[in-house]
C-alpha cells in the first residue's frame, strides 16, 4: 500500500512567530518533522509551505517542497490544494502530518495510512488515546472523541463526552476510572484524494463552525470517519516557547544517549 504524506508549515504564529524554522538541537523544526516522517513507510515525503523562508530551508535540507496559496482557510484546504498540484489519483491516500509534530512516531503514521486503505467505507482515518485525568477531560483546548462499535467515529467535541450520568459526581480532579472511556482525539489524519477535492467544495457546516473542529465538517456531509487507539504514544506539538524548549531537551537527551 502506497501513500504521500504532506507536513503543512505555515511560517505565522501567534504564539511562535517562525515556528517551523525555530531551532531544535541545532536543527529548525521543520527538519525535525520531515526526518521523522521519512522513518514511515510512505513512498513521498514533502513539506507544503506559503513562506519563501520555509521553502529555503526545506530545499536546503533536500526535501521536496510544495508551494501553496497564502490564503487557504483550513489545512485541509492547503492539503487539497496539494494533491491537485501533485496529480494524486481520487483513491491515493494522503497523510497529513502537523509541521509542529517533530516527536511523531512513525509507527502512528503508518497505522492510519493502513487503517483508511483496509476500510473502504471511510474517507478519512485518524487516531486517539485514553484521557487519564478529569481535569484534562474537561478540557475544552482538548478535543475528546466517541467511536461506535466497528471503529467509526460518532462524534468529536471540545465538551466532556461521554459524559457518565450516574458516576459523574464522583469524577474529581485525579485519575478517571479505568474504565471509563474517554478519549482523546490525536490531529493526524489520512484522507482519500476524492475526500480532499468534495470537502474545499463544501460550505462550513454549523456543528464545525460550533465547536471550531474542522473534521465535523467531513461527518456533517455524511462521510465516515475511522478511529482507532494510537499504537504508540504521540508526544504533544510544540505550540508555546515552554513546549520548544520541552522537544529540545528530549531530543538533545536523545543524542547524549547514543
Amino acid at each position: 500500500m502506497s501513500y504521500t504524506v504532506v507536513i503543512p508549515a505555515r511560517f505565522g504564529s501567534t504564539r511562535l512567530p517562525g515556528k517551523p524554522l525555530a531551532d531544535i538541537a541545532g536543527k529548525p523544526m521543520i527538519e525535525r518533522v520531515y526526518q521523522a516522517a521519512c522513518q514511515s513507510k510512505a513512498a513521498r515525503v514533502l513539506v507544503a509551505t506559503d513562506d519563501t523562508r520555509v521553502e529555503e530551508v526545506v530545499r536546503g535540507f533536500g526535501a521536496e517542497v510544495v508551494m501553496t496559496c497564502a490564503d487557504h482557510v483550513s489545512g485541509t484546504d492547503r492539503l487539497q490544494e496539494v494533491a491537485q498540484k501533485l496529480g494524486l489519483e481520487d483513491d491515493a491516500i494522503v497523510v497529513n502530518v502537523q509541521g509542529d509534530e517533530p516527536l511523531i512516531p512513525a509507527a502512528v503514521i503508518d497505522q492510519v495510512a493502513n487503517n483508511l486503505a483496509a476500510n473502504a467505507q471511510a474517507s478519512v482515518a485518524t487516531l486517539c488515546e485514553p484521557l487519564n485525568t478529569y481535569t484534562e477531560f474537561r478540557d475544552p483546548n482538548i478535543v475528546k472523541a466517541v467511536a461506535d462499535t466497528q471503529g467509526m467515529a460518532l462524534y468529536f467535541s471540545r465538551a466532556p463526552v461521554p459524559w457518565p450520568r450516574d458516576d459523574g459526581d464522583v469524577l474529581s480532579d485525579k485519575n478517571l476510572p479505568a474504565s471509563f472511556a474517554a478519549k482523546r482525539h490525536i490531529g493526524l489524519y489520512a484522507y482519500r484524494v476524492s475526500l480532499l477535492n468534495r470537502f474545499v467544495r463544501w460550505q462550513p457546516a454549523q456543528l464545525e463552525l460550533t465547536e471550531s473542529l474542522e473534521q465535523l465538517r467531513v461527518m456533517a456531509y455524511g462521510e465516515r470517519i475511522h478511529l482507532d487507539l494510537a499504537c504508540a504514544k504521540v508526544p504533544g506539538g510544540v505550540d508555546t516557547p515552554a513546549d520548544l524548549q520541552r522537544v529540545s531537551d528530549i531530543i538533545t537527551g536523545r543524542n547524549n544517549d547514543c
